[in-house]
């Protein structure tokens, strides 16, 4: 995908796959400027992959033109997709039975971060659940969302270490979803657009198998390859499917360029969009 809104160019790819274990992809993704997403339904609970495909489906629908939009309609079409994906689960289906899933995500909004009426560009990160949203500084790449987990809380607690976390037995229980309550509590980050950017937002079918260690090298021989055959996420899936591929692997990779008055784009230090 590319697209140029003013002075922004906007470049990326998405791929998603079932794994080598599950039946059914839980997995959905959305991604046209100016809204980018990933949304893993709940596994071991039903309507899994209709909840997920439900997000999907509410941002197809509040976004339809290509173009900056603003923080407050980024959260009410997250509530929306809470509405619809709740709505999912009727009396029929009798006691126990929810359906939700993680979205993570960044959009292209414009605010006044200065309140003087100086609207600027942004990327706002948004995230419910223990999906995820990394930044690429060039060399590494670093985790931006804060999962909402089990396993993160006692990390914060100091009960784990990170390494710990990664082996316990609670590690798939989130603390938080689309679709679980009445209002779905979203976090939030705001980080102005500026030169060359480059985010990669996955399901945690990819971070099972990959560390961020993994997904930093895999990236960096992604950049160095002068004609690379495959876009980055359809790599990145790859890896991942071939180191086990557990559980349903979405990623969608998300790459912009301010343009400087002359039109000409900002320096990049990679290029990670589609070949």
């Amino acid at each position: 995908m590319a697209t140029c809104a003013g002075d922004l160019e906007v470049r990326g790819s998405a791929t998603s796959d079932v794994g080598v274990v599950r039946i059914v992809n839980e997995d959905a993704f959305f991604a046209r400027p100016p809204v980018f997403l990933v949304a893993d339904g709940m596994g071991g609970h039903a309507y899994g992959d209709r909840a997920s495909r439900a997000v999907a489906e509410v941002f197809d629908e509040w976004f339809p033109e290509a173009t900056p939009t603003t923080p407050a309609e980024v959260i009410a079409a997250i509530d929306a997709s809470n509405d619809r994906v709740q709505a999912l689960v009727t009396e029929e289906d009798g006691p126990g039975v929810v359906a939700g899933t993680t979205v993570t995500g960044l959009a292209l909004v414009e605010v006044d971060p200065a309140g003087d009426g100086a609207v600027a560009p942004h990327w706002m990160i948004f995230n419910v659940g223990d999906s995820r949203v990394y930044g690429w500084n060039g060399r590494d790449v670093v985790q931006i969302t804060v999962d909402h987990s089990a396993v993160q809380e006692l990390v914060h607690m100091g009960v784990l270490t990170p390494e710990e976390a990664l082996i316990h037995p609670d590690r798939n229980v989130i603390t938080r979803a689309v679709g679980s309550e009445a209002h779905v509590d979203t976090d939030l980050w705001l980080m102005p657009v500026q030169g060359h950017q480059v985010f990669i937002i996955c399901s945690d079918g990819l971070t099972k198998e990959l560390e961020d260690e993994d997904i930093a090298a895999v990236v960096r021989d992604y950049v160095a390859e002068e004609e690379p055959t495959e876009s980055l996420s359809e790599v990145l899936v790859r890896k991942a499917i071939q180191s086990g591929g557990r559980d349903n692997i979405s990623v969608v990779v998300l790459e912009s360029s301010a343009l400087g008055r002359d039109g000409v784009e900002a320096p990049a230090d990679s290029g990670v969009g589609e070949p």
